[in-house]
C-alpha cells in the first residue's frame, strides 16, 4: 500500500511540476528571453506564445483547463457580463470585445449580443491567429461579426461607435504603462452610456490565497500584481473621470468583474 501511495504521489508531483514547467515556458519564460534579443521589440513583444502560435492555442483552448486555472469561477464571471449584455436594449447598436479571450466566452457575449438586437459584433485583437481561432468558434453568427487585427492601446474604431466593450482577462498581461491607455481607449470608443465590462484577477481576502495568487504571478505573471494596487482598473477609471462604476467579486475576493457606464 505504501509503494502504491509514493507512486502516486510521485505521479501527481510529476504531472504538477510538469504542467507548471509548460506555462512557465510558453508564457513569462518565453518573454524573459525575448526580451534578451535586442531590436526584437514590438507592439506585440508582451505577447505570450500561447497566445500566438496557433499549435499551442489550439492545445490549451480546452474548458475544463480554462475553468481550472480561473479555480472553476469561469462561467459565473462570464455569465456575468453576459447578464449585462441580455438586459441591455443594443438594437442596431455595436458590440466590441477587446482582445480574444480562450473558453467559451466569445460565443456565449456574441450570443448575448445578437439576442439583444445588436447589429454588428466587433472582434478585435493584436495576434491573427487569435482571430482565426475565435472564428472558428463562431459558424452560425458568420453574418454578424468582423475581425480586426487592431491594438487595444491604439483602436482604429471610431470615437463612441460602440454600446458596449468586453475586455476579458488582458489587463494584467499588459506592461504597466500600457494599461492605463488599454483603459482610455475602451472609453473612448464607447458612446455616452454605453458600459464596459471588465474582467480581471483581484486582490484576495483570505491570507492563504492571497499568499498563493501573489506566488502564482511573480511566477507566470508578475504584471499583473499591478492590479492589486497601483493600476487597480476601478480606481483607475474613476480616476480618468467620466465613468460611473461598480464591481462585484467572486472566490473570496480573488476574481473581479467591473462594469463601468460612461457618463
Amino acid at each position: 500500500m505504501n509503494a502504491w501511495v509514493m507512486t502516486g504521489a510521485f505521479a501527481l508531483f510529476f504531472l504538477l511540476a510538469s504542467t507548471g514547467l509548460f506555462f512557465f515556458v510558453v508564457t513569462r519564460g518565453a518573454l524573459v528571453l525575448r526580451g534578451l534579443s535586442p531590436g526584437s521589440q514590438s507592439d506585440k513583444s508582451h505577447v505570450y506564445p500561447i497566445y500566438s502560435n496557433m499549435r499551442l492555442i489550439k492545445m490549451v483552448d480546452f474548458q475544463p483547463i480554462i475553468s481550472a486555472i480561473l479555480l472553476f469561477q469561469y462561467h459565473r464571471l462570464v455569465s456575468k457580463i453576459v447578464a449585462g449584455l441580455e438586459q441591455t436594449d443594443l438594437r442596431n447598436k455595436k458590440v466590441l470585445i477587446t482582445s480574444c479571450a480562450f473558453g467559451n466566452v466569445i460565443p456565449r457575449v456574441v450570443k448575448a449580443a445578437v439576442g439583444a438586437g445588436a447589429e454588428r459584433v466587433l472582434i478585435a485583437d493584436i495576434i491573427h491567429n487569435e482571430l482565426i481561432h475565435a472564428k472558428s468558434k463562431l459558424g452560425e453568427f458568420s453574418g454578424k461579426v468582423d475581425y480586426i487585427e487592431d491594438n487595444a492601446t491604439s483602436m482604429t474604431q471610431k470615437e463612441g461607435s460602440v454600446a458596449a466593450n468586453v475586455i476579458f482577462f488582458l489587463l494584467h498581461e499588459l506592461p504597466h504603462h500600457l494599461k492605463g491607455q488599454a483603459l482610455a481607449e475602451a472609453g473612448r470608443m464607447l458612446a455616452p452610456g454605453g458600459k464596459l465590462y471588465l474582467a480581471e484577477f483581484h486582490r484576495p481576502e483570505l491570507w492563504v490565497l492571497r499568499a498563493l495568487s501573489w506566488t502564482y504571478f511573480k511566477v507566470f505573471e508578475p504584471l499583473g500584481l499591478a492590479l492589486w494596487d497601483t493600476h487597480d482598473p476601478l480606481a483607475c477609471l474613476q480616476d480618468m473621470g467620466g465613468w460611473k462604476c461598480e464591481r462585484t467579486t467572486y472566490f473570496f475576493g480573488n476574481f473581479q468583474i467591473v462594469t463601468a457606464t460612461k457618463l
